[in-house]
């Protein structure tokens, strides 16, 4: 034998050997594949208050107001409604978003609706409501706020408009039973003497 025939021989067995190994590593086991996690932000919150922030660009002042869902704040020349108010359980990233309206009081004292739609707390420059006096962005959404919620104050009002039964209303002091004097009528039929001046 010479060398090179020995050493094709060598190649055609490291070929098989390589082979061999190969079909045995495919044929093996693979560890299961870890299960996904589940999808971050499948959990959201559904807030009853939308805490806004506004600015006056005359002033320079900045505001923070809260405002309860489907209900309607004045903030200057403009009438916010927030529709919804969605955000994450503490224990994920934050995201924070409301659908609102916003309308404008034009001069002629007429209603302009200027903005529908989402804002976003975590990019309040995204769909900021802009203004030429006026603008208003989201800055987040609560449960619950310091501001008492409209429904609170109409049924206080309509608990001081009810009337109260007649059994809880003190009985009036009523006076001894003293009998009136004799008093006689004057006769129809005689014409009145007295004078009305």
């Amino acid at each position: 034998m010479s060398f090179f025939s020995l050493t094709s021989m060598g190649g055609l067995m490291a070929a098989a050997g390589l082979a061999v190994s190969t079909a045995a590593f495919a044929a093996s086991p693979t560890p299961a594949a870890p299960a996904p996690a589940p999808a971050p932000g499948s959990d959201r919150v559904t807030n009853a208050v939308a805490e806004f922030a506004g600015i006056d660009k005359i002033t320079g002042r900045i505001i923070t107001f809260d405002v309860y869902i489907d209900e309607t704040v004045q903030f200057g020349a403009l009438q916010v409604t927030p529709r919804v108010c969605y955000s994450r359980p503490q224990t994920e990233e934050p995201k924070t978003d409301s659908f609102v309206e916003v309308d404008e009081i034009t001069l002629d004292r007429k209603i302009r609706r200027i903005f529908t739609g989402w804002m976003f707390a975590e990019s309040p420059g995204l769909n900021a409501v802009e203004h030429a006096v006026y603008d208003v962005w989201l800055k987040a959404c609560k449960q619950k706020s310091d501001v008492p919620a409209p429904d609170a104050a109409k049924a206080d009002a309509t608990k001081a408009d009810v009337p109260t039964p007649a059994a809880a209303k003190p009985k009036a002091a009523t006076a001894p039973d003293v009998t009136a004097p004799d008093v006689t009528e004057p006769d129809a039929s005689e014409p009145d003497t007295t004078d009305t001046n």
